[in-house]
């Protein structure tokens, strides 16, 4: 099949992709719908034409350029022996009146909103602006409270789908979870729902909203709600849900008392069996985090000596994975080798190889200095019991009593 070459200019200036919705700026440059609300509307807010540098306006500034639209799509059908695909017509932008009109059908409709909840993921689709524009509306007010009613299954799913699309901002979760204080306990029940789907989008909303929860909210939380979050690793949901549930057990770790009530949920087990498991590299690294919090007391500690690859699969992290997984790895060591100390377990550290890992440590240019310096410490403290070790440096040797 012969290659067709693209004219130039039907080609937007960011994705360098034929243009399926262009539009033009008060700067005369032209570029795909897309591609351009996404860079109007990202996190640094910008309001500058990314190809003149020149600063715009703050109200609607995209204005559908027709006329190349026609070409473009004529263009395409003239090539379409060559493999090239035809433009469809875009949607038009909606407008938060029509969204108001289709909230009100929605709530005078008791029966049945899967109707209207399709409808909303059709509009987000449609491009950065519409979902901006949901997300301004009273529109997300009314799907939380679908969440929160969660008897009815079905509906629940898709508005938690929606809720999930529309990526929403800080600034309106706080807003939303101080209107609904249901809503962070609902989140935590639909991390049980039947659907894998609707699992992990619960795993990635509580994730978003659980920095946000007041110290009190997240200090009386239950131990079976930690538990619902371990099952979400447990079960690996998905990628995305395993690294959303171990950011939110991290957050909730902040608070003591949460920390033993997920020990008790189980979640150091699940924890070392995912280091087993030998994961992608952002995985590994918030599973040592989480660990390294709960060896913060006792019961954590506990039970990863407990685990019969416990202390084993840490250490073998050291120097593998990343260097936030080697310090964190070394921090776990450091809290058992000093506060969980016993002859066996000791005795077990240098078996597994973790004297050895630590001893490798030292020599390696690339490690931290603070990673070094607890090895250092960790060495020194049990030097007298890990003498007969083969890898123990001179200095540590030196300050053991002789045999």
């Amino acid at each position: 099949m012969e290659e067709v070459e693209i004219p130039s200019y039907y080609l937007c200036p960011i994705s360098l992709e034929i243009m399926r919705d262009p539009v033009t700026l008060p700067t005369g440059i032209t570029f795909d719908r897309d591609s351009i609300e996404k860079w109007l509307f990202s996190d640094q807010k910008n309001r500058t034409c990314p190809v003149t540098k020149q600063p715009l306006p703050d109200s609607d500034i995209c204005t559908p350029n027709h006329t190349l639209l026609r070409l473009i799509q004529a263009w395409c059908v003239a090539n379409a022996a060559s493999g090239v695909h035809r433009i469809p017509t875009p949607r038009a932008p909606i407008d938060r009146n029509q969204i108001s009109k289709l909230l009100q059908e929605a709530k005078q409709s008791t029966a049945n909103h899967l109707p209207f909840l399709q409808k909303l993921q059709q509009i987000i689709s449609c491009g950065e602006a519409s979902r901006r524009c949901i997300e301004a509306s009273e529109a997300v007010d009314f799907l939380a409270s679908l969440v929160e009613d969660y008897s009815e299954t079905r509906e629940c799913d898709e508005a938690l789908a929606v809720l999930h699309s529309l990526r929403i901002s800080e600034q309106r979760l706080r807003s939303l979870i101080t209107s609904r204080t249901g809503l962070i306990g609902s989140l935590f029940a639909a991390l049980r729902l039947w659907s894998y789907r609707s699992r992990s989008y619960a795993a990635v909303l509580l994730k978003s909203t659980i920095s946000l929860v007041s110290p009190i909210g997240l200090a009386s939380l239950e131990e079976e709600q930690l538990h619902d979050v371990v099952e979400i690793i447990r079960d690996w949901v998905s990628n995305q849900a395993t690294k959303a549930a171990l950011q939110v057990l991290i957050e909730l770790f902040s608070w003591g008392r949460n920390r033993v009530k997920a020990v008790n949920a189980g979640a150091v087990h699940v924890l070392v069996n995912l280091l087993l498991e030998d994961r992608e590299k952002r995985e590994c690294e918030l599973a040592l985090v989480a660990l390294d919090k709960l060896c913060a007391c006792a019961e954590g500690r506990a039970e990863l000596v407990g685990h019969a690859a416990g202390v084993a699969v840490v250490s073998k992290k050291i120097l593998r994975v990343s260097g936030v997984a080697s310090e964190r790895a070394v921090r776990i060591v450091e809290k058992v080798s000093k506060l969980s100390a016993t002859p066996a377990l000791l005795q077990e550290m240098m078996e597994v190889g973790v004297v050895s890992k630590l001893c490798f440590l030292l020599q390696v240019e690339y490690s931290g200095e603070r990673e070094k310096e607890r090895a250092r410490a960790i060495l020194s403290l049990h030097a007298r019991i890990w003498k007969k070790s083969t890898c123990l440096p001179p200095q540590f040797l030196s300050s053991c009593p002789s045999s």
